[in-house]
């Protein structure tokens, strides 16, 4: 196991693989050292450090260090396994990569073959065929795609790793409306939500990715950020393209990242109003982690106890969420 995470390492180097999620560096004293902005918290002075010759880094801001593993773990808020998966999925990542999506096809076959999972999208306000269609939502009625994907090719022990199957070989998705999460055009998780009694929210035990449909979003100079998918996807249904996701209040590092690469942007958080306060809470706390990075935050205030979905349902219009993005508050 060992001299496998050291293989690891030595295959992504540390400064490459910061490099490459947008990280600028200068020099800092030798030449094997470079110092930048830390990625994993808030600054305005340069305290991330990096030694490319040992491959490992240190923030004298937020205290925190170690090697690539360690980085990728605080980046994208993964326990230890499923960081090694990512990054040995970074190195290999054609299987998995077309696994995903020979999964999210299947999905998409069968939502058209179960009324009730065309019954929910009508509950939860989704009706437009051509937007359930580019979004590629599905639907695992469960108990069938171990055998259609076995059928394909695909092992167990690949199914396995990917959390798509338990190790008593049943479906990890059942009964659930499924959103593919795309990176970069590919695949990186498949979010389900509940139709039934079962806990409602279920993520395949990998990174979720960036935020939602960033490539398109990131060219609007206005971005509305929402909880959950259901509310992107009746924002979408409404006109409001410019909406983002990232699937619940937490944003990991990498997500603020993608917000701090654009400083001129402004962004509206429109999470639930809940009745205990967390979304509220969780809006305040986001908005000031935005100001901190210089993008400019406006709190959206929806009636007590909706969410863009349910306000939606509820019989709200374009006009009316307009009007709650016009009194949102700056902090």
């Amino acid at each position: 196991m060992a001299e496998n995470l050291e293989r690891l390492k030595q295959r992504i180097p540390l400064l490459e693989y910061l490099q490459r999620h947008n990280w600028k560096p200068c020099r800092a004293g030798s030449r094997q050292e470079l110092v930048g902005l830390c990625p994993l918290h808030q600054e305005t002075r340069p305290s991330f450090y990096v030694n490319a010759g040992k491959n490992l880094f240190y923030c004298h801001g937020c205290g925190r260090g170690g090697d690539l593993i360690r980085f990728v773990q605080l980046f994208f808020d993964l326990p230890f396994r499923q960081t090694v998966a990512l990054l040995e999925q970074e190195l290999t990542p054609a299987p998995v990569s077309q696994l995903l999506e020979q999964t999210a096809a299947f999905y998409q076959f069968q939502l058209h073959r179960h009324p009730e999972a065309i019954r929910y999208l009508g509950q939860r306000g989704l009706h437009d065929p051509a937007l359930i269609e580019e979004m590629g939502i599905g639907y695992a009625p469960g108990g069938n795609l171990r055998r259609h994907l076995a059928a394909l090719g695909y092992s167990f022990d690949l199914l396995l790793d990917s959390g798509l199957i338990s190790s008593q070989g049943r479906d990890a998705f059942c009964h659930r409306v499924i959103f593919p999460c795309r990176q970069r055009g590919q695949i990186v998780n498949l979010y389900g939500r509940s139709i039934g009694a079962a806990f409602p929210h279920r993520l395949l035990p990998r990174s979720k990715g960036g935020l939602f449909a960033w490539e398109i979003v990131s060219s609007f100079s206005t971005v509305i950020l929402v909880e959950g998918l259901f509310d992107l996807a009746v924002l979408w249904q409404a006109g409001f393209r410019n909406t983002t996701c990232a699937i619940g209040t937490q944003l990991t590092p990498a997500q603020l990242s993608q917000l701090a690469e654009r400083p001129r942007c402004s962004v509206y958080i429109a999470f639930d109003q809940d009745g205990n306060q967390a979304g509220q809470k969780g809006s305040r706390q986001l908005a000031q982690r935005l100001q901190g990075v210089g993008i400019r935050a406006h709190i959206v205030q929806l009636p007590h106890g909706q969410d863009p979905n349910s306000y939606f349902v509820a019989g709200a219009t374009a006009a009316d969420f307009t009007e709650c993005l016009e009194r949102a508050q700056q902090l």
